[in-house]
Order: structure tokens, then sequence, then C-alpha cells
């Protein structure tokens, strides 16, 4: 676990820092220096663009992972990464042209609502563009096991130039529509700077030769489009949903409140930055003994580490939405459904990683697109009757069944589960945890309130799990931060 803990703790860190600059960003620039339109506007586009970005990608992002350390020769591993290269142009360039031939229609369809979209739709392709290829040479240089300059990039690197913006336009630089061209721009700009990290750490070598595994490599990249597409799209077709049924700028309110519960999720994207490769690799040498072992662990300290951040969001929750202007301070029951969501996906450990790396992948795609399904028709219920906050409880519903499916189905093909007695303890001291700091309240400004809060949450809850030993990796950690404060 040395590679694993290292790169995994680097990652959260640079993940925490780019989620708290997006904070700012969300909470309190977007919030005040443009207006609810044309904030939903931009949350419109990007959610609609990562809802086609493995569409684009053509799945070989996943498939990078997957088959590269099956690959023992430069001349095979140069001749696989030359079509990982490629393979996505299939799908980009009759996209382009269908889009060109059918600009009309398609802006027509989804500007029905909200005639403001019509005018940014080519942004969206061009974004989506930006996306798949940016997982591509992401997923080029994790399988080198080097995550974490990529990491920064995809966490870190577009939010502090959005916030550069912002500044721009608050102080006249710029105006609207060019911070709109600016954000895809920087997005632009992050995919030439992976591209050239990349590359640095495994030179290309154009190569057309046709390799052993190539008919099962193109029969994963075919079907795993899907699997990319419904965990795309269970993250950001409610947004896109939201766009067709309600004004655009309760699209700015809901992502307001997704934002505030997607912070539960990051230790989850930290740690499959370089769990996945292991993963893969464990697969592909069939070691199930280390395999089992990995997934109780990442089960469980994720468990822990998101459970912590989820009482730190709920049990401040009332506090924060006073520093935020009124009109977004609706998303309460957003956050708890959601953040909950956020929490199930952490306990899964590697799940997704053991799932789309195992030959067992096609039938996770089969219930993948029943997940789809029965998201989308859950949003048509929920959202005309509940409104943004019918969204979010058709997304829980969707998730909680989804997460239900791979536990079980991963349980069928490999006998291994990722729960043990410590993982009830941690559900019990989460529940004790909201039970005991829920309804305190302290008579001071927010941030003071905050503060204090959070303070006595993470002294009660360290020294549970530091006493109770729930987990040898976190008591680690532990034990080395009170030894470098002594």
């Amino acid at each position: 676990m040395g590679l694993v803990a290292s790169q995994s703790i680097k990652n959260t860190i640079t993940t925490y820092l780019g989620f708290g600059i997006g904070a700012i960003n969300v909470l309190f620039l977007f919030t005040n220096f443009i207006s609810d339109t044309y904030f939903g506007l931009i949350t419109f586009m990007l959610s609609t663009a990562n809802i086609m970005m493995p569409l684009m990608a053509f799945g070989t992002n996943n498939t990078i992972i997957k088959f590269y350390s099956i690959f023992k020769t430069r001349q095979s591993q140069n001749s696989f990464l030359t079509l990982m290269l490629f393979l996505p142009l299939v799908v980009i360039i009759p996209v382009g042209l269908i889009g060109h031939l059918a600009f009309e229609t398609i802006s027509d369809w989804l500007s029905q609502k909200n005639p403001i979209i019509k005018d940014y739709v080519w942004l969206i392709y061009f974004s989506a563009i930006t996306f798949a290829y940016f997982e591509v040479f992401y997923a080029w240089s994790r399988v080198q096991f080097q995550s974490v300059l990529g990491n920064f990039m995809k966490e870190v690197f577009h939010r502090l130039c959005t916030t550069v913006l912002l500044f721009a336009l608050y102080f006249g630089f710029l105006n609207v529509e060019q911070l709109i061209y600016g954000i895809v721009g920087v997005y632009f700009l992050r995919m030439i700077i992976m591209a050239i990290y990349a590359f640095g750490l495994k030179q290309p070598v154009i190569r057309f030769n046709k390799f052993k595994s190539l008919p099962n490599v193109l029969k994963y990249t075919a079907l795993i489009i899907i699997a990319g597409s419904v965990a795309n799209l269970i993250l950001e077709i409610d947004k896109f949903m939201l766009g067709y049924y309600v004004d655009i700028e309760k699209v700015a309110y809901y992502g307001v409140a997704i934002y505030i519960a997607s912070v539960i999720g990051v230790p989850l994207r930290s740690l499959h930055q370089i769990i996945s490769p292991i993963t893969a690799k464990l697969l592909n040498e069939k070691n199930k003994v280390e395999l089992k072992a990995l997934y109780k662990k990442t089960s469980l300290n994720l468990f822990i580490i998101s459970g912590f951040i989820f009482l730190l969001i709920i049990l401040n929750i009332n506090e924060l939405y006073l520093l935020i202007p009124d009109k977004f301070g609706g998303g309460l029951l957003i956050v708890i459904l959601i953040g909950t969501a956020k929490v199930i996906d952490n306990l899964l450990g590697n799940n997704n990683a053991i799932l789309f790396n195992s030959d067992y992948y096609r039938m996770v795609l089969l219930l993948g697109v029943f997940l789809v399904i029965s998201t989308v028709l859950l949003n048509m219920v929920f959202i005309p009757l509940y409104g943004i906050n019918g969204s979010a409880l058709a997304t829980f519903i969707a998730v909680l069944a989804y997460n239900l499916a791979k536990i079980l189905f991963v349980k069928f093909a490999f006998n291994m589960t990722p729960f043990t007695m410590a993982t009830l303890k941690t559900l019990g001291l989460i529940l004790i945890s909201v039970g005991m700091f829920y309804f305190w309240e302290f008579p001071f400004h927010p941030i003071i309130n905050i503060t204090l809060k959070t303070l006595l949450i993470s002294v009660f809850y360290g020294f549970v799990v530091y006493a109770f030993k729930l987990s040898d990796d976190i008591s680690s950690i532990i034990n080395k931060l009170l030894s470098y404060i002594r």
C-alpha cells in the first residue's frame, strides 16, 4: 500500500485544494459576479459536455487502464497506445459532421425552455472533445503509475483559472460572453498540458501494427463506452434534464447544492486515480488474495473518511447557507440526499475498478443501461412534481439501486464483499455523531460557529476511530501526525 497510500494522500490534498477553490468560485464568485441565468447556462453547458465525454473518448481512457499491463514488449505497447490515440476520432468526426448538418434542429431542441442555450451549443461539442482527450492523456500517465500531476490538472488547474477569469469579469476586463469562451479555453489548455506531460512519461511512437489482443481491446472499448456513459449520466443527467424542465437559473441553485455534496466524493476520486491500474494489474495476474484485501481496505478507509466529511457538511450546512445569497439556500434536502449517495459510493471502495477491469464488465454494462433508463424516467416523474428536490431524489434512488446491484454482483462473481465489523462500527459512529452535534448551535458569526463545531466533531470522531482502532491505515496516519506535533 506504499505507492497507493503516498499518491492517494497527495491526490486527496490536491483534490481538496481544487474543491476549496471551486467552493469559492461556486458559492461566492459565480453567485455574486454574474447573473443566475448565465451561471445556470455555464452549469448546463459543462454538464452536457461531461455527458458526451465518454462517447467522444470512445472508452479509450478505461481501455488503457485495463489492457496496458498485458503488453510486455515496446512494439506491442506502441501499437496499443497508437490505437488509443486515434480511436476517439472514429466518433468525434462523424458526430461533428452530424452536428454541423443538423445544428438548427439540435440547438432548437436543447433551447426549447431556455433560448439562451442556442448560441453556445457548439461550445458543448468542443468542450466534450477537450474533456475526452484530457482523460485519454491522464490514463496514459496513470498506467505509468504517475497520477499526482494529472490529478492537479483535473482538480485544481481549471478551477484556479476560472477564479482569475471571474475576477477579470468583476474588474471589467471581460464581459460575460468572453468569460464563457475563456472557461472553455482553459479546458483546452488543460488538455494540451496533460498531453505534454503524458508524452514526457511515455513518448508516443506511432505504429499501426496489428497486435495479438486487438479483437478483445476493440470489443472492450466499444462496450465500455456504455459504462463510462452510465457513470457520467448519473452525475450530470439531473442538471441536463433540469435545463429542459425548469428555468435555467434554477440549474444554478441546484448546482450549488450539488457542489457542496460532491465534496464527500473527493476521497474516492483521489484513490481511484492510482487504485484503478493496480486493481487491473491484480486482476490480470489473477491475484485474488490481494484483491480481496484491497477491496475491504479501500471500502473501510473510504467509508471512515467520507463519513467524517459528510458529518462536517451536514452538521454545518445551516450556517454555511447563511454565508451565501438567500436564493441559493433552499438546497438542504439536495445536499442530504446527494451527500448520502456519495457516502455509499465511497463505501464500495474499489468496486468499480474491479468490475470495469474484469471479464464481467458486460453484465455491469447491462445493469448500467437499466440504471440510465431508470434515472431518466425517475427525473421525468419527480422534477415536474418536486422541482430541483425531485431531481435529487431521482438521483439518490438510482445510485442506491445501482450500487446495491454492483455489491451483489461482485459477491456472486468473486465471492467477496467489502464489509467488516469495523464497517458496522463506523456506521454507528456516524449516526451517534449526527445525534450529538446536529442540534448544537453557537450564537456567533457563521464562520466562527462552523469552526467551533468542526473542531468538536473532528476531535470526537478522530478519537473514536483511533481509540477503537477502526482502521490500521488511518491510525498510522494519526500516529504520524501526533509524532509530528510532538
